[in-house]
This record gives C-alpha cells, structure tokens and sequence, in this order.
C-alpha cells in the first residue's frame, strides 16, 4: 500500500502532462505530493526524510516552474534530489551511520563490508541517474523527458533495487537448509 501511495503523484504528473501540459501536471504534482505526505502520516504515523525532500524540492523547483513559465526548473528538481541522495548516503556512511544499514539493518544482518558496498552502489546509482537527467533534459525535447523521468528512471530504480536484493541475499545469513536466518533483533522483539 506504502509502495502505492508513492507512485500517485508521478501518475497524475504524466496524465496531466498527457492531457494538459507541463504547468498543469507540474501544479498537480505540488499538490499530489503534499496529499501524499499527509496520507502516509494518517495512515503510518511517520513520514519519511527522502519524502520530506522530495516534497520540498517539488514545491520549490515546481513552483519556480508555474511561476516562472520555465520547465527547466522542474527537470532540474530530479537531479538535485538524486544529487541530495547520493550526499546523504556518502555522508552517513563516512560518518559511520550508514542510512541504508539504519533502514534495512533491523531486518537484515549483513557484515559491514556489504553494507559499505550497497550503500557506494546507491552513491553511485543515484549520481549516474543524476548526471543521465540532466543529458536527457538537455538533449531531447520535453516529451522524451517526461517519459524518460515517470518511466526510464522508475524502472532504472526497481532494477537497481532488485540487483541490491540479489547481491544482499548472497551474504545474508543461512540456515542448515540454506534458507535465510531471522534478524538477530527480530527474535529478542518476539
């Protein structure tokens, strides 16, 4: 459900682009966004930082958009929320609070070493699709963009993700039939 709520905002952006313009669909997006962080703290009781961010540079970069009639604000709002990750993600790790370890480490026990790798992996990732925002932008007309923002990066991410999941698996902890073990913490909290 979580998973869902978080898509909402990119679908109304490209139907709106698709049926209206950037303007509309940059608008929708502002407002589709606050909805989203209200909903996910009546429903969780918690909102996320990278929600937060998200929401914050939407509402600027998008309102710098409508107000200033220019639709590179909001192609340059995708980049800057990449960028701010991948920092994020550096920053924690060299401060030696891992975001990534402090997100999935309740559930997942991982030597420090795998954690250190997935954590540049996501520097890496996200600073590429940062750079790649940027060319495509730039290099193609606002159609391509738009496409490549809801589709090229959404896929970009779950492909990612999954490759993650791949690689973590292979250090995860087994059992003698080879199946992951518990979370030390999960079974103190039973």
């Amino acid at each position: 459900m979580k998973q869902l709520i978080d898509f909402i905002p990119l679908i109304i952006f490209f139907v709106l682009y698709k049926m209206q313009d950037i303007y509309v669909a940059t608008g929708a997006l502002i407002a589709a966004t606050a909805v989203q962080i209200v909903l996910t703290y009546f429903l969780y009781k918690k909102v996320e930082k990278m929600q937060v961010i998200t929401f914050l540079m939407v509402a600027v970069f998008g309102g710098m958009t409508i107000f200033l009639h220019d639709d590179n604000f909001i192609k340059w709002k995708v980049t800057i929320v990449y960028t701010i990750f991948a920092i994020g993600l550096a920053v924690s790790h060299a401060i030696g609070r891992s975001a990534i370890k402090g997100m999935l480490g309740k559930e997942i026990t991982l030597p420090d070493h795998v954690w250190a790798k997935v954590t540049w992996a996501w520097v890496a990732f996200f600073s590429f699709c940062a750079g790649l925002n940027v060319y495509v932008a730039y290099e193609f007309p606002l159609d391509v963009w738009v496409n490549f923002k809801v589709f090229g990066l959404l896929a970009a991410t779950l492909g990612f993700t999954v490759v993650t999941g791949v690689y973590i698996y292979k250090y995860m902890p087994k059992d003698e039939d080879g199946k992951p073990t518990k979370n030390e913490n999960e079974d103190h909290m039973s």
